[in-house]
Parts: structure tokens; sequence; C-alpha cells
């Protein structure tokens, strides 16, 4: 639930879309004291001073443990609202596309998860991604994927 009456603070972040060879996308289920449980692409906050490429891969490397995927384009930018360690915030990311194909987490990421509320991961088709009834962040993101021009800029998505 988006609370609009709040003073939200400014925050960057940057996410990685990883495909596989057959067109799955690697998600997050991430638990939000604002929104809820929700699945998303590995990413966070930037650092000060932290260009949203570098900050997309160092997220995905915190998050995944993965070491050696490449980021390709820009797939799109969004802002959303939504609470972070009890500050509400405004979030602008730009989510970049990489490679990768469908393997389990690192081990090494199960500390980081437990402290960022991250409860779970898997690869998601199209056909699932499009139908679910799940939150998705962004939740456009089935046409987004399919979007003949990119990057696409959605804008603020308010919470649902």
């Amino acid at each position: 639930m988006t609370r609009p009456h709040l003073t939200r603070t400014p925050r960057r972040a940057a996410r990685v879309a990883v495909l596989s060879p057959d067109g799955a996308l690697f998600l997050l289920r991430y638990d939000n004291e604002e929104v809820g449980r929700h699945w998303a692409m590995p990413g966070g906050g930037l650092d000060e001073g932290e260009k949203p490429r570098d900050g997309a891969l160092r997220e995905l490397h915190e998050e995944t443990g993965w070491r050696d995927l490449a980021l390709g384009g820009l797939l799109c930018t969004w802002e959303h609202d939504f609470t972070r360690a009890g500050i509400p915030v405004r979030q602008h990311e730009h989510i970049y596309l990489a490679d990768g194909p469908r393997r389990e987490l690192g081990p090494e990421v199960a500390q980081a998860h437990a402290a960022d509320g991250i409860l779970g991961a898997r690869w998601w088709t199209y056909d699932e991604l499009a139908g679910t009834q799940e939150a998705l962040w962004p939740p456009q993101l089935a046409q987004v994927l399919k979007a003949p021009e990119r990057p696409v800029h959605l804008g603020f998505v308010p919470n649902r």
C-alpha cells in the first residue's frame, strides 16, 4: 500500500534482468515492510557516486554470487515508492540485461539474503511472468521484456 502523505527520500538503484538461453528470467522474492512480498530482479541501491551499470553488476554479485556475467543494454527505467529500513523512499531504478545460464545461487549469499529480506529465487518463463497474480517489480515486467524498442522508460509506477 502506498503512503502518499509521507515525505520520500530519493534513492538511486540498479538491477539486472538475467535471461537464460531459453528465455527464462531470474527473479528473487523480496519481503518489504510497506509493499509486502514481491518478485524482482537482483539489484539494489547505488553507493554514493556509483554509476548505475557498476552498481547493477556489484548488486548482482552480492545477491547471486555470480561473477561471470557481463551487462548488456539498458532494458528499462522506472520509479516507485517503498520503505527501506524504516525510511520511506522514492527509488529510481535502471534495469540492465545480461545473458546467463540457468543455475542456482552461490552458497555465499545466504547471509546477505537473510539481512535483505530475500525469501527465495527462481527462474520464470515468459508465460509464467505474463500470467502470474504475484506482485512483480516493475508490474509491467512481462510487457517490458517483449517491448520492440528499448530502453522502456516507465516513469513513476504507484504500488497497487
